[in-house]
């Protein structure tokens, strides 16, 4: 991290995780959506290709908002906490019969 971004650490920190659980809950029901809820569409690849342009949309807006100095650690943990969120959020709305209609 460099002192020249003008957040603290702690700030940073939350900036970060509050992006990610966002953008995996967005995912979930984008993909719910886009995808549908059937125990037949689960098995979809469009639903990786859907988590994958939410965890890449993310590094965009990091620099804009002025954190953009990531390791790999910082990578991992990106992409981690997107697919959790994305993996429970999508799970719920397929175990609970939601049909969401794009």
């Amino acid at each position: 991290m460099s002192d020249d971004s003008g957040i603290s650490g702690h700030t940073r920190s939350v900036v970060v995780t509050t992006i990610c659980s966002l953008a995996g809950i967005a995912a979930g029901v984008i993909s719910a959506a886009y995808v549908g809820t059937d125990p037949v569409d689960a098995a979809s690849t469009t639903l990786v290709l859907v988590l994958g342009a939410f965890v890449l949309a993310q590094y965009p807006l990091y620099k804009l908002i002025g954190v953009g100095d990531f390791g790999v650690k910082d990578n991992l943990y990106v992409a981690f906490l997107t697919f959790t969120l994305w993996f429970i959020s999508y799970t719920v709305l397929a175990t609970s019969g939601v049909e969401l209609v794009v």
